[in-house]
C-alpha cells in the first residue's frame, strides 16, 4: 500500500469497500482510526475491527488524519467530496500487486485494489476506485470518482469520463470515449462511443432506454 502522506487514516463510508481497505491497512501497519457515515446511528459500534465515528461532518475533528472516499458509486464519492473542508488531505492506496512499471500517474484519493495493471502513458484521475483484475492499457485517461469494477478492460486510449461505472467484467474497445456519468452493466462490450449519462449494457454494448418516470401514489 503507498500513501500521499503519512499520518492515520479516516476512511469516509461504512462499506465493502472500506472492509476491503482495511486489510491493506493492516498490513502495511497504517492506524485507522476509525470510520465516518451518516448513517452512524444506525450501524453496528464498528466495522472490521475499528470503530464507528461518527457522520461525515465530524472529519474536521480529525485534522491530523487523511481522509479516504470509500463510497462506491463515483456521483455519491463527488458528493460527499464536496462536503469535506477544501484543505483535507487524502490517501492514496495502492495494493502492492499493483503493476505500474511505467509509473502512470495515479490521482490523490484513488484506491487500486488487488491484480490492476496500468501499462504505459495512462492516467488515473483523483478518487478513482479500481477493483480487482482491472486492466489499464496505454494511453487510457480515467477521470476523477469513475469507478472500475472487477475483470474491466480498457483497450488503448481509451478515455473514462467523471463519475462513470463500469461493470464487472466491463470490456472498451480500444480509442473509445465513454462520457460522464455513465453506467456500463456488467459484462458489457463497449465498441463506439458512449454520451454522457446514458446506460449501456450487452454484447455489443448499447443505450438501454429510459425508464418511464410514474406518478407517486397520492
Amino acid at each position: 500500500m503507498t500513501a500521499s502522506w503519512g499520518g492515520p487514516l479516516l476512511l469516509v463510508g461504512a462499506s465493502g469497500l472500506a472492509r476491503e481497505v482495511l486489510p491493506l491497512a493492516a498490513e502495511a501497519g497504517r492506524p485507522v482510526l476509525g470510520v465516518l457515515d451518516d448513517r452512524h446511528a444506525e450501524l453496528p459500534p464498528s466495522l472490521g475491527g475499528v470503530p464507528v465515528l461518527g457522520p461525515v461532518s465530524s472529519a474536521a475533528a480529525y485534522p491530523d488524519a487523511e481522509l479516504l472516499l470509500c463510497i462506491g458509486p463515483g456521483v455519491s464519492r463527488a458528493a460527499v467530496y464536496g462536503r469535506l473542508d477544501p484543505g483535507s488531505r487524502f490517501a492514496t492506496v495502492v495494493d502492492p500487486s499493483v503493476r505500474n512499471p511505467a509509473g502512470c500517474p495515479v490521482g490523490s484519493g484513488s484506491i487500486l485494489l488487488a491484480g490492476v495493471t496500468i501499462t504505459a502513458d495512462a492516467y488515473i484521475g483523483e478518487h478513482v476506485v479500481a477493483m480487482p483484475g482491472v486492466t489499464v492499457t496505454h494511453d487510457c485517461a480515467v477521470a476523477d470518482f469513475a469507478t472500475l469494477a472487477a475483470g474491466v478492460s480498457l483497450g488503448g486510449g481509451v478515455r473514462v469520463g467523471q463519475a462513470t461505472y463500469l461493470g464487472m467484467n466491463a470490456a472498451v474497445r480500444p480509442g473509445v470515449r465513454i462520457g460522464a456519468g455513465v453506467v456500463v452493466g456488467m459484462g458489457a462490450v463497449v465498441l463506439r462511443d458512449v454520451p454522457d449519462g446514458e446506460t449501456w449494457a450487452g454484447v455489443p454494448a448499447s443505450a438501454l432506454a429510459p425508464r418511464p418516470v410514474t406518478e407517486a401514489p397520492r
